[in-house]
């Protein structure tokens, strides 16, 4: 049945994408109009859902609002000491900045965090400059990370605008949403976009592209992207290839697994999980990450939603390039209501997992574990912070 579906599923997409294609081969534009979607039945689980009530009662579990915080550079921001089990983030970053020996914590929401040790940060500081590009006024954005490529340090980050781009009949409205690389000469900022078009999206316009992160094999850099599930339905992992100054997408995206391929990635409404309020049937993929162990093997951390809620998978490359095949491992690296996490080496020479975790519904909060790749798979080691 589930074999059934997924064809169907893909029947759907091609012939939507052919529709497409058609109609900009014709120069027409299809004036877009918003569907219905399906509500989650009442108490349901799930991202984004409103407060559960507490078993036997008719109270709700209460969870505070997250404060947010612009991440634009342009804004004012109160500096504050902080720790590490204080904070409230969804999909952790860390860069370990050697020249400066600081560690830099971003994420969802996009602000950055700085620190000697790990443990005590200062922050939250703007990261970015937006101003005269589409981007101007957002305020916060998804996954970010910081990369240093070729002596230039750069910002991928997944803007998100109000502007419609796409209507999944009796499932989602699809608004602008794209991975977006800027640029800076410091790891703190403030990242400017290098595309001298302020309007420039790194992949189709009408696709909900989410988790860019950034790549480079044998001298080519790479964005390897999440293709967003509430659009495609089973969920894909894709890359493209950049320009030498990342301010460009060079080729076509090119498809290296759907969520579905994964045993771990279970399909979202019969698992009794809802999102933002609604019913969406389908597999997700998020967060991919790439490394390679000590034996030179290439590997993806990326997550999804399965038997304990949100965990974290893990797929190997076959031919050890991006291009795989991409096999997937039949265990979570971690699997508790934990994921979108990433690996970095600590000062003194340890390898490092960030990940977020959160209890039920509550708020995501970062962890930091131990974990050991000097084998061809990775083991998860113990949890230090």
């Amino acid at each position: 049945m589930k074999k059934v579906l997924v064809f169907s599923l893909s029947v759907f997409l091609v012939t939507s994408t052919m529709a497409q294609n058609n109609n900009l081969q014709n120069g027409t534009k299809t004036k877009l109009v918003p569907t219905v979607t399906i509500p989650a039945p009442p108490g349901s689980k799930g991202f984004g859902m409103p407060p559960a009530k507490k078993p036997g009662t008719n109270t709700s579990v209460i969870h505070l609002p997250r404060i947010m915080i612009s991440a634009s550079a342009l804004d004012n921001h109160e500096i504050k000491s902080t720790t590490l089990d204080k904070m409230s983030m969804s999909d952790p970053y860390i860069y370990a900045d050697q020249d400066t020996k600081t560690y830099y914590l971003t994420g969802s929401g996009g602000v950055i965090y700085k620190s000697k040790d790990l443990k005590n940060w200062t922050g939250p500081y703007g990261a970015y400059d937006t101003k005269n590009t589409w981007m101007e006024n957002i305020k916060f954005v998804a996954a970010a990370e910081i990369h240093k490529v070729n002596g230039k340090y750069y910002y991928a980050a997944s803007f998100g605008s109000s502007e419609l781009v796409d209507v999944v009949p009796r499932r989602y409205n699809i608004t602008r949403h794209q991975t977006m690389i800027l640029e800076s000469d410091k790891p703190d900022g403030p990242y400017k976009l290098k595309n001298p078009d302020p309007n420039y999206d790194y992949l189709p316009h009408s696709w909900d592209i989410i988790d860019g992160t950034i790549y480079v094999e044998n001298g080519q850099p790479y964005m390897v992207f999440s293709h967003e599930w509430m659009q495609t339905i089973d969920g894909t992992m894709e890359y493209v290839k950049l320009s030498p100054d990342l301010s460009k997408t060079v080729s076509e995206p090119k498809v290296l697994f759907r969520a579905s391929e994964s045993p771990l990635a279970l399909e979202m409404v019969g698992n009794g999980e809802m999102t933002y309020g609604l019913k969406i049937p389908g597999w997700v993929t998020d967060g991919p990450e790439m490394f390679r162990t000590k034996t030179g093997k290439l590997g993806m951390l990326w997550a999804s939603w399965g038997a304990k809620r949100y965990l974290e998978c893990v797929a190997y490359s076959e031919s050890g390039t991006i291009d795989g095949p991409w096999i997937q491992a039949d265990k979570p690296l971690i699997g508790n209501n934990s994921g979108h996490g990433m690996m970095f080496t600590s000062f003194e020479g340890k390898r490092l997992f960030i990940v977020h975790h959160a209890e039920g519904d509550g708020p995501r909060k970062p962890q930091i574990w131990e974990i050991d790749d000097s084998g061809d798979r990775l083991v998860l080691g113990k949890r230090i912070l």
